[in-house]
């Protein structure tokens, strides 16, 4: 019987914008995507917002992140930054 290892399960990765750093450790992050309408085949613009943990709160409002699924660390935060694609110009 073959065991399976649950630190090596993939992941969820997602790009977005952070639009709100004002928590402390935390930052509100913007996932935008494009929807196809199943029935009328419109493509559409869709957000979510997402809370990711921000340790030592390098990322600031406006920089572009890589975010990943991780356990919960709060009630509504289960993703944590991975990196910072692009720094935002201030």
């Amino acid at each position: 019987m073959e065991t399976v290892n649950t630190q090596l399960a993939k992941r969820r990765r997602l790009s977005g914008v952070v639009v709100s750093d004002k928590m402390e450790k935390t930052v509100s992050v913007s996932i935008v995507r494009t929807i196809v309408h199943p029935k009328y085949g419109k493509r559409y613009i869709k957000s979510t917002k997402y809370l990711a943990h921000n340790e030592g709160n390098e990322a600031k409002a406006g920089d572009e992140v890589t975010i990943e699924e991780t356990r919960p660390l709060s009630a509504r935060k289960h993703w944590r930054i991975v990196a910072i694609n692009k720094r935002a110009l201030v």
